[in-house]
């Protein structure tokens, strides 16, 4: 058998340290391949390692490990990483997750990689549906966690898209058009998935095929038709809004 392989992510170096040593006594055949610093960083060093298994810190700046593990997860077999014991109670207990309670060691580390062993070779497990009920926020009763990063496949490499950067999604088709000031890209998730998992704070749907972000929106007028029209900030296009949704424009 090949050795088995691994990816860290934590945004400590001292967390990153801790665990590669407490796995080195625990499980001295697992090779670290890399470690990353967040979740986008994660995403990418997995695509060029291919690891069996990632260890993903929670909480890491500008992409989560939900939403990391949510890329991932078909991939590689996931581990959490957490200080956040409310996580652990109701979100992986009950599901094919693994998690692993800061300061890692101890039995726990020992009963984590005594599972991964008995996967390693396996395809992973299916857990969209419980890295979904992660994300909604209905584990340890946090606060939901929209989506903030778009994956975009662009050529023959992989392009994350911060929702920071883009302008409006609208539907093309089989694809999914996603506009930022520098241009755009098409990816496969349809708009209804973008409008569950983006937070509608941030992005309206102002018509069946499109959603917007509510502060790149210039301004809102009406054609010669009666139609309300959408400009958005560095780009010429104007988008409509439908019937249903001029009620977000009240004031027109």
């Amino acid at each position: 058998m090949s050795t088995p392989t691994a990816l860290i992510a934590d945004d400590e170096e001292p967390m990153r340290d801790m665990l590669r040593n407490r796995l080195r006594e625990c499980w001295p055949e697992l090779s670290i391949a890399a470690e990353a610093a967040n979740g986008v960083e994660a995403i990418a060093l997995a695509g060029q390692h291919q690891p069996d298994v990632v260890f993903l810190d929670i909480r890491m700046p500008g992409m989560s490990g939900i939403e990391a593990a949510r890329m991932l997860f078909n991939r590689c077999h996931i581990v959490f990483v957490t200080a956040y014991d409310q996580y652990a109670i109701e979100a992986f207990e009950q599901g094919a997750l693994d998690y692993l309670l800061k300061p890692v060691g101890g039995e726990r580390l020992q009963t984590t990689c005594a599972r991964l062993k008995a996967r390693i070779g396996r395809q992973p497990d299916d857990i969209a549906a419980q890295l979904s009920r992660l994300l909604d926020g209905r584990a340890g009763g946090e606060r939901r966690e929209y989506l903030h990063w778009i994956q975009a496949q662009v050529g023959n490499s992989l392009r994350m898209i911060s929702t920071r950067e883009i302008l409006f999604f609208q539907a093309d088709e089989k694809y999914t058009r996603v506009q930022t000031a520098q241009g755009e890209v098409l990816i496969r998730k349809t708009l209804k998935e973008l409008a569950d998992e983006l937070d509608p704070d941030e992005f309206w749907r102002i018509h069946r095929s499109t959603l917007v972000r509510v502060d790149a929106i210039a301004e809102v007028t009406r054609d010669l038709r009666g139609r309300q029209m959408v400009r958005v900030k560095n780009c010429a296009e104007q988008l409509e809004v439908s019937r249903g949704n001029t009620h977000l424009f009240q004031q027109m």
